[in-house]
């Protein structure tokens, strides 16, 4: 009997090795293993300005701007992520406030166009320029971004009264973006901007995180305007304020507001979602007049968000960053701004209006960005755009 039913397990065996169907099953079980994780990729970067220089070059005539062409050599790098995030340092109130640079911004209307065109899907807009003019300056602000389809994260309208608890699905991953300031300039006409801005308030922070969580958040993203004005140096209290949202499980953690790049570091904690978190203490400028040495240049941070929809494990890959620099300068006889790859700091050909001065200055900025972001951790790939 015992010999009987070897022979037919053996059999069966043979049977199913040799069966095509066997093998489309195989591939079926191949294919849900492939399946069985989702990844959306991320890239951020710093502060969006508009000095009056900039908006000046963008005029096409009276009432009309363009500001694509400032995002020509970069936009085909920043729509290859799935999400693409920045820092909103200006208002856009409207022409009947009459367009400004520093110390208080008004936009045109036309810059947002030109993010959406970039790739820009959410913008924080929780910095110290977001009460620039007001709480019409605010409301306006997120009505233009909402025409073009860009998510503002950090301010508010003052007729929403609900919580803003920031959640969002990108290929079954749910991931949060929360914003917050330090504060506001002085000069405003909004006496309470506490209801329409998100300041940092450690223990609001704290409450948000634990409401997300409960919401089933995946993964928690804080963005911070925080530090100290071109300081390249992370200061206590950013480390302070850092470590404190780290305790209550936030996963990521952007910022800006140095107007020039600071350090990026790993944490681990046992409240937070990922096995591995990471922080950008500061991203710099990625567009504004500021052309001094630290400020005239910056990156794009990248990263990976990896869930797998089975063991709901998440884990953060792919870090990587793609050294940037602000080109300002004549082309084809007219001021112009532009947004160039340091790495290509020696290609005249394909940067024909650089001068030997562009080119030193952006050679420098090129290294020394690298060094500043990889000085507390290295282990952040420097990206290359591909042409």
């Amino acid at each position: 009997m015992k010999i009987i039913l070897l022979s037919t397990f053996i059999l069966s065996l043979v049977y199913w090795a040799f069966n095509p169907s066997f093998k489309e099953h195989q591939n079926l079980i191949t294919e849900e293993k492939i399946d069985s994780t989702v990844t959306v990729s991320f890239s951020c970067v710093g502060d969006i300005m508009c000095h009056s220089t900039q908006y000046n070059s963008a005029k096409v005539d009276k009432d009309s701007f363009d500001f694509k062409p400032m995002f020509e050599f970069i936009k085909d790098y920043l729509v290859e992520k799935d999400i693409l995030l920045g820092n909103l340092e200006t208002v856009l109130a409207g022409k009947t406030k009459n367009y400004s640079g520093y110390p208080y911004f008004n936009t045109p209307n036309q810059f947002a166009e030109a993010l959406k065109d970039a790739g820009f899907d959410f913008l924080f807009t929780a910095n110290n320029h977001a009460n620039d003019h007001g709480l019409e300056g605010i409301e306006r602000t997120l009505a233009e971004l909402k025409n073009v389809n860009i998510i503002p994260i950090g301010t508010k309208s003052s007729v929403d009264t609900s919580e803003i608890y920031n959640l969002f699905v990108r290929k079954g991953l749910r991931f949060s973006l929360l914003a917050y300031t330090y504060g506001t300039n002085p000069q405003n006409k909004n006496k309470n901007p506490q209801k329409n801005i998100s300041f940092i308030d450690t223990l609001k922070i704290k409450n948000e995180i634990q409401e997300l969580k409960k919401k089933n958040a995946d993964v928690i993203i804080i963005y911070f305007h925080f530090g100290n004005e071109y300081d390249k140096k992370v200061s206590k209290y950013q480390k302070q304020i850092v470590n404190k949202v780290i305790s209550y499980g936030a996963d990521i953690i952007l910022a800006s507001h140095p107007h020039v790049l600071q350090q990026f570091e790993k944490f681990k904690s046992v409240n937070a979602n990922i096995d591995t978190g990471i922080v950008t203490f500061s991203l710099g400028n990625f567009i504004s007049n500021q052309r001094w040495r630290f400020s005239d240049g910056s990156i794009i941070f990248n990263f990976d968000v990896t869930k797998n929809i089975f063991t709901d494990s998440v884990y953060v890959s792919d870090i990587s960053f793609l050294p940037i620099w602000i080109f300002k300068g004549k082309i084809n006889g007219k001021k112009e701004y532009r947004i160039l790859p340091s790495q290509n700091f020696n290609d005249t050909l394909k940067y024909n209006f650089l001068k030997t001065a562009d080119i030193d200055s952006m050679k420098r900025s090129y290294y020394d960005n690298i060094k500043i972001f990889t000085s507390a951790n290295n282990s952040a790939k420097i990206d290359t755009m591909k042409f």
